[in-house]
């Protein structure tokens, strides 16, 4: 793992400025870079930056220079571990939260810095999926958090599936699929953030995977009890529309994010519907997948071939 730099952050020129908060006494500061965005948090205690490498987001860098694109601020009470040390979290300027435990301060600038990421990233886009491995294609679980897709996740991959994310499918412009391998959040009973679990794909028994993968399924799947998984299939035009809904930049860059899915989706078999229990609609994925195989070969080569065409003419 990169080692974490050492230097504190300032916002680049044009930026809202932070002064109402900058006398707070911070002390230590680190940069990092995700995906093309600059990041940059600051602490009131040396000692959080080493708490600060767990929670960072996938594959970031140290970064290069002191200025950033945005800057998180973690105020924590410095009295002993053990005791009740209320803790301020902020970005920019604005207080996003204000908690009695350090480690719940630590998860939510976890999950703001990689909503920074996937909002601000001008190199990927992000859709809210889960994302695993199969064979050599992907198949991808669009949905928003508490859809289930986490649990589904984690059933593939304990079916052999390679896992790659249960919170983002990264896509470039060409549709490919990367890794975004972050521990799998997996609730308590009945859902609970309070129970959570952090884990690996190795834990579960997988691996996790490596290189970029074109979608060969995308599963638009709604979790109902006791339920049966009968899909319908989509165009892929309705595709790019169901999907559309849970890309987090459409709105700020719709042509790139229009063009990443209609590439996402021009070889890959797309279903839609109800399922029940995760393990055996797992099973049941792998297997349509399977069974797609050599359909998706084929539209491959039409495909291939059309844009080949064009190129000529």
């Amino acid at each position: 793992m990169a080692s974490l730099p050492r230097v504190m952050p300032r916002l680049r020129r044009g930026e809202r400025r932070t002064e109402r908060i900058d006398t707070l006494g911070w002390t230590a500061g680190t940069c990092i870079d995700s995906y093309g965005v600059r990041i940059g948090i600051r602490v009131n205690a040396p000692d959080l930056l080493e708490r600060l490498v767990p929670h960072l987001p996938p594959g970031w860098t140290p970064g290069r220079s002191a200025v950033v694109d945005r800057l998180f601020s973690l105020w924590v009470d410095p009295r002993p571990e053990g005791s009740s040390r209320p803790s301020r979290l902020y970005g920019g300027r604005s207080r996003l939260a204000r908690v009695s435990d350090p480690g719940e301060a630590l998860a939510i600038l976890e999950s703001e810095v990689r909503q920074t990421v996937a909002a601000e990233s001008r190199r990927r886009i992000f859709v809210h999926a889960g994302v695993v491995g199969w064979r050599g294609r992907a198949i991808v679980i669009p949905g928003r958090s508490r859809s289930g897709k986490t649990t589904l996740v984690a059933e593939l991959v304990k079916a052999g599936a390679d896992y790659y994310s249960d919170e983002f499918a990264v896509l470039d412009s060409r549709g490919r699929v990367f890794p975004f391998p972050k521990p799998l959040s997996i609730r308590g009973p009945g859902g609970c953030d309070v129970h959570a679990r952090r884990r690996t794909a190795e834990e579960l028994g997988g691996v996790a995977g490596r290189a970029p993968l074109r979608v060969g399924l995308v599963v638009l799947a709604h979790h109902r009890p006791g339920g049966a998984w009968r899909p319908v299939r989509l165009s892929a035009g309705r595709a790019v529309l169901e999907m559309l809904a849970h890309t987090v930049p459409a709105r700020l860059r719709p042509e790139a994010s229009l063009q990443a899915l209609e590439r996402a989706v021009e070889h890959a078999s797309v279903l839609r519907g109800r399922r029940g229990e995760a393990g055996e609609t797992a099973r049941q994925l792998l297997a349509s997948l399977d069974a797609a195989g050599p359909d998706l070969r084929s539209r491959a080569g039409r495909s291939r071939g059309r844009r080949r065409k064009t190129a000529g003419d």
